[in-house]
């Protein structure tokens, strides 16, 4: 377990506090029913907790890095409803550890403690950001990610180039989809999809040539997901 030293404790403070204040009863249980979800829900709305986070680190700035990472970890662990979890994902989004690589290993316990799409989605876009910083150590963990024996670590790596563009990495890509094909796993399957589908909004026909090249493998799901929007055949482009 990372030890970082002592978490903010205003910061912690406001922001349960804050969520209390703006928590919804009448989305509560839907929220929670929706999710899937042993934890309870407030009922706070997704972009209300990222205010709400936002607005408690601005308003007590981390000192560190290692502030920061205890903080989160506090809050994530010691959480009692759902929108907690949210906020301690939201903390990450500082500028000043988004090239950090001492950031992974909260991100890895994100994973594989909250073991859940939101968690797990919620991140993406941080591990991209380390990729860019850190390709080479990055491309070695994806990699590893992408056959782990959790499927959400798999997740993780199949969905961490999303926001690339034409950024995408197309030999890390291909890597981490290729032995994820022929899984049975509905979060995988869709995942699959997605990581194709928007990749073909930068690039449609190295996507239609990926889906066509390993139709024998890929799902119907991932490739119904992969292909939408250019008529569902392989070669349009």
């Amino acid at each position: 377990m990372e030890r970082f030293g002592p978490p903010r404790q205003d910061v912690l403070d406001a922001i349960r506090t804050q969520l209390r204040e703006l928590a919804d009863p009448g989305r509560a249980a839907g929220a929670q029913a929706y999710m899937k979800s042993a934890l309870p829900s407030l009922g706070v709305r997704v972009p209300d907790v990222r205010r709400v986070a936002r607005s408690a680190a601005a308003a007590a700035p981390f000192r560190s890095g290692d502030e920061l990472r205890a903080t989160v970890l506090d809050l994530w662990r010691n959480s009692t409803v759902r929108e907690e979890r949210y906020a301690a994902i939201d903390l990450t989004a500082g500028r000043s550890v988004a090239k950090d690589l001492h950031m992974l290993p909260v991100y890895e316990e994100i994973i594989r403690t909250g073991a859940w799409w939101d968690y797990v989605d919620g991140i993406s876009g941080r591990i991209f950001a380390l990729l860019q910083a850190h390709r080479e150590e990055l491309t070695a963990v994806l990699l590893a990610w992408s056959r782990d024996g959790d499927f959400w670590f798999r997740r993780a790596a199949i969905t961490s180039q999303l926001k690339a563009k034409a950024a995408t990495d197309t030999t890390l890509l291909s890597q981490v989809l290729e032995p994820n094909l022929g899984d049975s796993e509905f979060f995988i399957r869709k995942a699959i999809g997605w990581a194709l589908r928007e990749y073909a909004k930068t690039a449609p026909a190295w996507v239609a040539g990926f889906v066509a090249t390993h139709a024998a493998e890929i799902s119907p799901l991932s490739r119904r997901e992969a292909l939408r929007g250019q008529g569902g055949k392989p070669g349009s482009a």
